[in-house]
């Protein structure tokens, strides 16, 4: 389930891609402008920057918008009790995601930034024998 406010949808041809890999593996895309109703008995929650690179000039419009979709206690609470919680990292602690969340037992931030490492490593390895 992506949850997110109005006006910051996914692009069109991400969710029709993400529609044809959900009917071939027989999973389920669903949409909610409802951060609650998105978490309800969720496995893993995973957040991102409110704000990326080259949004700069859109940050203080997001920071009256996104803060109810604050992956904060609260919203953890409502999930899954064995959820997971992920973020690409670098987060903006107090936006997108509380330090008790970032923190705490739900967290997989720094093993999901491990792993990333060991993929990214493979990829420039592919890079150097291919060249």
């Amino acid at each position: 389930t992506h949850s997110g406010p109005e006006g910051y949808d996914m692009p069109k041809q991400a969710v029709e891609l993400g529609l044809q890999f959900a009917a071939q593996s027989g999973s389920k895309v669903r949409f909610t402008r409802d951060p609650h109703e998105a978490v309800k008995n969720a496995q893993v929650i995973y957040t991102d920057t409110w704000t990326s690179m080259g949004q700069e000039a859109e940050a203080r419009e997001r920071e009256k918008v996104f803060p109810p979709y604050q992956v904060n206690e609260q919203l953890v609470s409502e999930a899954d009790k064995d959820c997971i919680v992920m973020h690409c990292l670098p987060a903006h602690r107090g936006q997108e995601i509380t330090d008790a969340v970032a923190d705490g037992p739900h967290s997989a931030l720094f093993p999901q930034a491990h792993n990333r490492l060991h993929a990214q490593k493979a990829i420039l390895v592919r890079l150097f024998q291919a060249g």
